[in-house]
């Protein structure tokens, strides 16, 4: 996690402002958003009333006891709106530090198709426009590198301090507004409109108070209002009951029964959970584009992930050069150089560093006046026609057998045997021909990142399924997918491969989950469950992706799922405390109501509480401060530990609902000692 983002979940001016906002939110119109904090708002307003006018309500005898009930209700009104306060605090706080990316920044924007450069605010901008931006100047707006190179300076957005290189073309060429180029010029294709840019979908999300809720905690929301209407219905035809036996029960009572019956530590939670979860995936570095992402996270049953840059380094080194067919080792090394001189990529110029590193000597100057041939997904080759007319190509083995063999060429025997052996062995063998004739194999070999086997252990306690893409061949696939120890793979895998498994897992009912960072990904990335682009990539997977890393760490997959889960597990753990505390709370405050009248009850005062007005201010008191006491919980998230469903079901049962049992006998025993003392 990046460590600069991280906060103190206690800072004074978080507090300060969580303090105030306790107090705004008292306000009914805020409050009516939380119906079962709204009905203890006025059951609160009630008291009050009765304590305020206690000849009009004939409780002049009552006075002390009705202004305690009053306070702690009011108390337990501003605990809760203090736990919503403080998460929506720490997003507003990231928000403004946001906000103070957003100063207003000029633009040198393209006219008459690049004849002129007029310089315009960067709220002017639309999408299409063209801009220059060079060493110094911030970038305007989010847009794509349509020409030049550049190093970008992103640490306003990922914290990062090292720059990054933006080029036109590829994968790596989107930029983000309020960036600054630290050296170099680019132009720049503008992708957004003011108020449409990425840092103001971030600011959106991260201020709290404007979180819409997810489809689960409207559940749960519909569940809590629920149980509050019936045990309404309950406390309010209790008095008549009681009354019909010569039992007469005071209307703060009831209202004290009520607010201990209702769910009240749970629906005091319940939104900062859900402000807190989002605010933990920010704090990661990952903008989530709903709430709904985040959860749906945490329900993932697939992982799509791709071999390069996530499972493994995705730096393809040549680490040897391989002849076949009778060819001398020299010669084949030197025309591998040769069809890699003009070759940008990773793999080529690992090849030209091989041969320096082994004293291999070529003639470089055979490919004067030469033509390159780029690499193309539909050739899988590259290469170069010489100026003699004699043509070389390197790349994947069975393309580069079926070109030579098109030009009347024999395919050396050693040929798969050596090519077989590079594969079985986790490396790339890439073949190297002149014209009809195949010289040899170049190996090229990736590493499995350290720790990504222990990783998807953990994925598989979960309960997930890992599947790993690769566009290498079989064998290749299989060794790297048995060292880093995926469920399944996908070897030569297209962009349509992808969609295809995702589509068949989602049949099945999975939720599915995927990284990825070029256009091709785009498809995949719409239709995965989540969808994890990278910020490096271009702005066609950042628009079709619902969480987008701003850190572009592909193997960040692995945390936002751990994030979801702990999401949900927050919520659940923290709902089955809840509803598990409020059975100490019943042998609490209902034996004390009808101790008096009916002696028998005396039965059930299984805490053997002073007396029944000690015992349903003790029981209010401690519904109080169980809420304040949860917050740091509710903030944090509760421990995550990678196991499957039934064993975690049955871990938090234990711990949260045998615990949320066992808590409040303590509890309210220990805070009726005092009150009873008190009173």
């Amino acid at each position: 996690m990046n460590e600069k983002r991280k906060k103190s979940l206690f800072s004074g001016p978080l507090v300060a402002g969580a303090l105030k906002a306790s107090v705004i939110k008292l306000n009914p119109a805020v409050m009516m958003k939380n119906p079962v904090m709204f009905v203890v708002e006025v059951g609160t307003a009630i008291v009050l009333l009765m304590t305020l006018l206690p000849g009009y309500f004939d409780a002049k005898d009552r006075i002390g006891f009705n202004l305690a009930v009053f306070l702690i209700l009011l108390f337990t009104l501003l605990f809760a709106n203090f736990a919503e306060a403080l998460a929506e605090g720490r997003g507003k706080a990231q928000a403004d530090t946001l906000k103070r990316t957003k100063k207003e920044i000029t633009a040198n924007k393209l006219l008459n198709g690049g004849a002129a450069v007029k310089t315009v605010p960067s709220t002017e901008l639309r999408k299409g426009d063209i801009v220059v931006v060079s060493q110094g100047e911030m970038i305007p707006g989010d847009g794509e590198v349509v020409e030049g190179l550049a190093s970008v300076d992103e640490s306003a957005i990922t914290g990062e301090s090292a720059p990054v290189i933006k080029e036109a073309g590829g994968d790596f060429n989107s930029v983000t507004g309020g960036t600054r180029v630290v050296s170099d010029r680019i132009k720049v294709r503008i992708t957004s409109d003011p108020g449409e840019t990425f840092i103001d979908r971030m600011i959106a999300l991260v201020e709290g108070a404007k979180r819409q809720k997810t489809p689960n905690e409207i559940a749960l929301n519909t569940l809590l209002i629920s149980l509050t209407l019936v045990f309404l219905i309950v406390v309010v035809t209790l008095g008549p009951i009681a009354s019909y036996v010569d039992v007469k029960l005071e209307v703060p009572v009831l209202i004290a029964l009520l607010v201990c019956l209702i769910p009240t530590t749970i629906g005091g939670l319940l939104s900062a959970i859900g402000i807190a979860g989002m605010d933990r995936v920010t704090q990661f570095n990952v903008l989530a584009m709903s709430g709904k992402a985040v959860e749906a996270a945490g329900d993932i049953n697939t992982m799509i992930l791709d071999k390069t840059g996530t499972i493994t380094f995705g730096n393809r080194m040549a680490s040897d050069i391989v002849p076949v067919g009778g060819a001398g080792g020299d010669e084949t090394a030197a025309w591998a150089a040769i069809a890699s001189l003009q070759d940008e990529t990773p793999e080529g110029r690992s090849v030209l560093a091989w041969m320096r590193k082994n004293g291999k000597a070529f003639d470089a100057s055979l490919a004067d006046g030469g033509g390159f041939v780029e690499f193309k997904a539909e050739t899988r080759m590259s290469g170069i026609d010489l100026s003699d007319g004699r043509r070389v190509r390197k790349g994947a083995v069975d393309a580069v057998r079926k070109w030579a063999a098109a030009q009347g060429g024999a395919v050396p025997d050693d040929l798969g045997k050596q090519s077989d052996r590079i594969a079985s062995e986790g490396g790339t063998p890439l073949a190297v021909a002149v014209d009809e004739r195949i010289f040899g194999v170049v190996y090229l070999k990736d590493t499995v990142k350290p720790g990504m086997k222990e990783r998807f252990d953990q994925l598989r306690a979960m309960g997930i399924k890992t599947i790993m893409c690769t566009g290498d061949n079989p064998l290749t696939a299989a060794t790297i997918a048995r060292e880093a120890g995926v469920d399944d793979f996908i070897a030569e895998s297209k962009p349509e491969d992808k969609i295809a498994v995702i589509r068949r897992e989602q049949a099945d009912g999975k939720l599915v989950a995927m990284t990825g960072d070029g256009t091709n990904d785009a498809p995949a990335l719409a239709q995965a469950d989540v969808g994890l682009a990278m910020n490096s990539g271009t702005t066609a997977a950042k628009e079709a992706a619902n969480m987008v890393d701003l850190d572009s760490d592909p193997s960040k997959i692995i945390e936002v799922v751990a994030i979801g889960k702990q999401l949900l597990m927050t919520r659940g753990a923290l709902t089955t405390f809840s509803i598990a505390n409020d059975i100490a709370k019943y042998f609490a405050i209902i034996p004390a109501m009808f101790m008096l009248a009916i002696p028998e009850m005396d039965a059930l005062n299984v805490m053997r509480l002073g007396s029944p007005l000690s015992a349903i201010l003790s029981a209010l008191i401690f519904n109080a401060i169980i809420i304040p006491l949860l917050i740091p919980l509710a903030m944090k998230g509760v421990a995550y530990r990678p196991m499957s469903a039934a064993r975690l079901l049955g871990r938090n049962l234990f711990v949260y609902g045998a615990g949320g049992v066992v808590a409040p006998f303590i509890g309210i025993k220990l805070i009726d000692l005092i009150v009873h003392a008190w009173i």
